[in-house]
């Protein structure tokens, strides 16, 4: 049978997950299957870095330029915190790597910060000054009370 890893992936795919359907072990390619699947964990892990980051940028602009804050922020705030809130609950094995994500994102939430609002990246801090619950609080907007009608 031929391997379609390098040459076709969707098709390998297909075919891997055929061979698991019928309990066919010894013809899976498995140091690429095992490959894949350690790969999808790490993909689970990115998103949780991303949407992190997304998140800190967007509160770090919130608390540094409140005269330029907009439903669109707010919006991003939400969202963001609601996805991050549906991985973890989906992915409750991330939960131990937070601590380590967080300040990844946050230096990555403070490039995204500085280049969107001109302020020169000493403006901000060096280290995540929220605590995990506070970002994921849809009560916490640094610089303010959240309310419903936050943006009028």
């Amino acid at each position: 049978m031929q391997n379609f890893y390098e040459a076709d992936f969707y098709s390998w795919t297909q075919q891997q997950a055929d061979l698991l359907r019928h309990r066919q072990w010894n013809q899976l390619d498995l140091p690429n299957l095992i490959e894949e699947i350690e790969s999808l964990g790490r993909k689970e892990r990115q998103e949780l870095r991303n949407r992190l980051s997304i998140l800190i940028g967007h509160l770090l602009k919130w608390e540094y330029q409140p005269k330029q804050r907009s439903r669109s922020w707010l919006a991003t705030i939400r969202v963001q915190r609601r996805e991050i809130l549906k991985l973890l609950s989906e992915n409750p094995s991330l939960k131990p790597y937070l601590e380590e994500v967080i300040q990844d994102s946050f230096q990555n939430g403070r490039d995204l910060a500085s280049g969107e609002t001109n302020l020169p990246l000493s403006n901000f801090p060096n280290q995540c000054l929220y605590a995990f619950e506070e970002i994921l609080s849809d009560r916490f907007y640094p610089g303010e009370a959240a309310t419903d009608d936050l943006m009028g």
